[in-house]
């Protein structure tokens, strides 16, 4: 499915415990939008029937089953630098990506 770095894991963890949230994950998913027609959104929420799980140190990550298609083969990271602090995807299905870091167009199906 996707994969997660335990840097992502960890601020994930950090998230969790500073909202003193329990039975949630992050939900990644993607959405009509963006410049380039397709954009990733994520939110705490909790587990839906059909979302993959992809456990890592004791945090939930989730991803509904009309995302993972888009989101098959990716790496879920989270960067803290000088231009800005989030969790940032690098999907190998993107043909083309925007400036923003959020939206992207999906390669044609092989």
């Amino acid at each position: 499915m996707i994969t997660v770095t335990e840097k992502a894991a960890r601020h994930l963890r950090a998230l969790l415990d500073e909202k003193a949230t329990t039975g949630k994950g992050l939900r990644v998913q993607v959405a009509k939008g963006g410049c380039s027609g397709l954009q990733y959104e994520m939110s705490l929420d909790a587990q839906k029937p059909g979302d993959a799980v992809i456990q890592r140190d004791g945090v939930e990550f989730l991803v509904d089953g009309e995302s993972a298609s888009y989101l098959r083969g990716s790496t879920l990271d989270f960067s803290d630098g000088l231009t800005g602090a989030g969790f940032q995807i690098v999907n190998p299905n993107a043909a083309r990506t925007c400036g923003c870091g959020t939206s992207f167009e999906a390669a044609p199906p092989a």
